[in-house]
């Protein structure tokens, strides 16, 4: 016991820097498109991504795609919610109030000029 806890106490110090690495890796992960409006291509998108959910191409040759970044789930919420709202419950026997309630799918639009360019991105849920 006393080697376990000789390496959990070694161990300590390096958590907090760990944790802090943690969030600043998830932070690097929000992408600028303003920066990459006009250099980044239809055919980086694909090698980032992956094929495209949807896709259009427009009367002037531009690209219009979508990729499902995120997909919506159905949450539980506990707590007094006043009666005869949708999606009231009574767990049984408890008598506490909750609800249920939705968040939506999230999606990445980007538009490719006839030159296979980013013009615009869009993040949208629905």
């Amino acid at each position: 016991m006393t080697a376990a806890f000789s390496f959990l106490s070694r161990l300590r110090p390096w958590l907090g820097a760990l944790l802090g690495l943690a969030l600043l890796a998830g932070c690097a992960t929000r992408i600028d498109w303003k920066a990459r409006v006009g250099v980044y291509t239809y055919d980086d998108a694909v090698k980032e991504f992956g094929p495209p959910d949807k896709s259009a191409t427009t009367s002037d040759e531009s690209v219009v795609v979508e990729w499902l970044t995120s997909r919506g789930r159905t949450h539980f919420a506990a707590g007094s919610i006043p009666p005869g709202r949708p999606g009231y419950y009574y767990p049984a026997g408890i008598g506490l109030g909750g609800e249920y309630y939705s968040t939506p799918d999230t999606f990445l639009r980007l538009t490719f000029g006839p030159d296979k360019k980013l013009q615009a991105a869009k993040r949208f849920a629905k």
